[in-house]
C-alpha cells in the first residue's frame, strides 16, 4: 500500500482529510508516524500561480488506484502538453532526516522523455519541498522557498520502477541552483515552514520546468515517505 512518513494522518473522508491537513500545518513534534499516503484529491498537478496552471493539458489532481496514484504523462504527438510539478502540503518537516519514493513510469517501446522548455536536454525528476507563502518570483528571500534535490542526485526520467531516497541533510538546491550549505538558515525555515512537497519534472536548466513524452506514458506513485 501506498504510505509516507508525517506528523499526522489523512482519514478516509474529506471532513478527515481537511482535519489532518489542519493539524499537519501545525504540528510540532520531531517524531514522524507512518501513516497512509494521502489520496488523490489531496495532491496538486501545477504549480498554479496567480490562476494559470503550468502543467498544460494535465488533469488538477491524479487519480487513485490499488496500487498508488497515477497520471498519464502528456504526450506531444496527440496533445500539446507537459507535467510541472505534483505536491501536496505535509505540514512542517521540522525534524525529518529524509525522503523516499518508490515510482511506476510506463511508456510505449521507443518512448523518449522530453524538457518541454529546452527539449535537447536530459530530462529529470526531482524531489521537492516549498516553504509556506512562496511568492514565485524568486527574488529576495523568496530564491530560498523552494528547494530541489542535490544536484548529484538528479533523476533521470526512464521507464521502469525505481526507488530514491534523499537525505534532508544533503545540499539541496534553491531556485537558482544554490546549495543550501551557503544558506542553512534559509533552508531550515523552509523545512519548519513546509508548505508543499512531493516531486518536479524539468531538465538542469529547470527543475521544475515540465516534461513530456514522444509517446503513451503514465506515471505511478507507489510509495511515498518522509522520516
Amino acid at each position: 500500500m501506498t504510505r509516507f512518513f508525517s506528523r499526522f494522518a489523512f482519514g478516509s473522508s474529506s471532513r478527515g482529510l481537511t482535519a489532518a491537513l489542519a493539524l499537519g500545518a501545525a504540528a510540532t513534534v520531531a517524531a514522524p508516524v507512518l501513516a497512509e499516503v494521502p489520496p488523490a484529491r489531496a495532491w496538486e498537478i501545477g504549480p498554479i500561480i496567480k490562476g494559470r496552471n503550468y502543467s498544460v493539458g494535465m488533469p488538477l489532481q491524479p487519480e487513485d488506484t490499488r496500487e498508488g496514484i497515477t497520471f498519464d504523462i502528456p504526450n506531444i504527438r496527440e496533445r500539446y502538453g507537459h507535467v510541472h510539478y505534483v505536491t501536496f502540503d505535509p505540514g512542517s518537516l521540522r525534524g525529518a532526516r529524509s525522503i523516499t519514493m518508490r515510482y511506476r513510469v510506463d511508456a510505449a517501446p521507443g518512448t523518449r522523455f522530453v524538457p518541454q522548455e529546452s527539449t535537447e536536454e536530459q530530462a529529470y525528476m526531482s524531489l521537492f519541498f516549498q516553504r509556506r507563502g512562496d511568492s514565485w518570483n524568486a527574488k529576495g528571500p523568496y530564491e530560498h522557498f523552494r528547494w530541489y534535490s542535490p544536484s548529484d542526485r538528479k533523476i533521470p526520467l526512464r521507464a521502469g520502477t525505481h526507488t530514491v531516497t534523499i537525505p534532508l541533510g544533503g545540499d539541496w538546491i534553491s531556485v537558482y541552483g544554490k546549495p543550501s550549505s551557503q544558506n542553512p538558515e534559509a533552508f531550515r525555515a523552509a523545512l519548519a515552514q513546509a508548505g508543499r512537497v512531493g516531486f518536479t519534472f524539468g531538465s538542469d536548466s529547470g527543475r521544475g520546468h515540465g516534461v513530456y513524452a514522444t509517446g503513451r506514458a503514465s506515471f505511478t506513485l507507489l510509495d511515498f515517505e518522509i522520516e
